[in-house]
């Protein structure tokens, strides 16, 4: 089922490194092109163009694009108490580790009487997109909801498809978790529409909506399938995004006392995302990757989505790499950039350490994925597609501008007047000098 690459006796480097490991194809250039109309349109017509393309996209035609308070309420009031405890657990967890990334104003005295303070000003509005394709992701809305609060975000408007099955609605357990992170401006609108809508805003659709359906966004982020991506590309002159993100990966590095249970078990949770997911083995054990092979090729037949699975898990992005000792498996690693790294290694945290590129790391056997999917208070919007070499996580900073404040004294500016003078002569901009000497004569 997984296709082998096997380094032992010799290792690529450089961009031939990157060529030769296990990668999905996302041609985002080609995306973009088909889409760019749909944004066009949406930008154009506003809501009469939303429910046009998610008659085409989704299957329906929501006559309600906004979701009233009472869905929201409802929502929440008949979610499975089971659920909804999961959930709290998730918020909690994930607003401790969010506060952890809050950056604080510094202020640094330059030369007497002048000083420059960082602060940190987060964005006014923000526009969070939930998948709702193959499964259904409230874990998203939390991810996403509370980087954006806990960053000091006042306006957040979250958009996910209108489903079918619940007549155009979006999937109550979305609902459910808005409602419990007090969100009240959520959009039953999916894929690159929804992009367009945060992007550009939307003029509401006559006797359906009110004359504005929804404002324009500072910032978008949250995952997507490859046409959100292409659309997050297309409108990012006009609005920020946190990443292009596309299918979930996990790369797994582990040696020969690993356990190929818990290693063929991580990679099938993956795989069970998306018939384009990828799930790759880094290893210098032979034994433990035909291991590893034989009970993914057993548990694959057992697991409830096994077609998705076994697709995911035999395509060109999938597979075991062979190398020849957990140094080459770092540099192997480093050189994919994976979405997410688990390391079930004697030495995991010592091999951590020399991680360079990865969107969110896993030590030990006892730090699965799916956790941090869910509870560990890390976010699980994460780089993918090799993106992680450049890109972190979404975290707090995606909703967050630097700003420097100046402040110079008249003594201090004093000081300044001649290495300016000097700056503007060289750069033959006099009226730059003209604008300090004149507050001395």
């Amino acid at each position: 089922m997984l296709s082998i690459t096997d380094f032992r006796s010799g290792m690529p480097t450089g961009i031939a490194l990157r060529d030769a490991l296990p990668r999905a194809s996302m041609n985002v250039e080609d995306a973009a092109e088909k889409i760019r109309p749909v944004l066009e349109d949406v930008k154009l017509r506003g809501a009469q163009a939303l429910r046009d393309w998610a008659e085409r996209f989704d299957g329906v035609r929501p006559k309600c694009l906004r979701v009233e308070a009472a869905e929201l309420s409802k929502a929440l009031e008949q979610l499975d108490p089971q659920v909804r405890e999961a959930m709290e657990i998730a918020i909690a967890h994930n607003q401790a580790g969010h506060r952890a990334q809050l950056p604080n104003e510094q202020v640094t005295q330059i030369v007497p009487g002048g000083t420059v303070t960082q602060r940190w000003i987060p964005v006014e509005r923000v526009g969070l997109y939930v998948p709702g394709g193959l499964a259904v992701y409230p874990s998203s809305v939390i991810m996403n909801v509370v980087a954006a609060s806990v960053a000091g975000v006042e306006q957040i408007a979250v958009a996910s498809p209108p489903q079918a099955r619940f007549g155009g609605r979006v999937h109550p357990t979305i609902l459910a978790a808005c409602q419990l992170l007090g969100v009240s401006e959520v959009y039953a609108v999916g894929g690159a529409q929804a992009i367009a809508m945060f992007a550009y805003g939307a003029k509401g659709q006559a006797g359906l909506d009110s004359d504005t359906l929804c404002q324009p966004v500072d910032v978008i982020t949250g995952p997507g399938n490859i046409f959100v991506a292409a659309a997050k590309r297309l409108v990012r002159s006009v609005c920020g995004i946190d990443a292009e993100a596309g299918p979930t990966e996990i790369a797994i590095i582990a040696d020969s006392g690993a356990n190929p249970t818990l290693v063929a078990a991580d990679m099938i949770s993956q795989a069970e995302h998306d018939p384009n997911a990828a799930s790759l083995l880094f290893t210098d054990s032979e034994e433990l990757a035909t291991a590893v092979e034989d009970r993914i090729v057993r548990e694959a037949k057992a697991t409830k989505h096994s077609a998705r699975v076994r697709e995911a898990l035999s395509g060109k992005q999938s597979g075991i790499v062979l190398v020849k000792d957990m140094e080459d498996a770092v540099k192997a690693v480093n050189a994919y950039a994976p979405e997410h790294l688990e390391i079930q290694t004697e030495n995991a945290h010592e091999l951590a350490q020399k991680v360079r590129n990865a969107g969110a790391i896993f030590i030990g056997s006892y730090t699965p994925v799916p956790l941090g999917d869910y509870l560990a208070g890390s976010n699980h919007v994460l780089p993918t597609g090799g993106t992680a070499r450049y890109v972190g996580g979404l975290s707090v900073m995606a909703y967050l501008k630097p700003v420097q404040q100046v402040e110079y004294d008249r003594t201090a500016l004093k000081t300044m007047a001649h290495p300016l003078t000097a700056f503007a002569d060289a750069e033959d901009l006099p009226a730059h000098q003209e604008a300090v000497n004149c507050r001395f004569s």
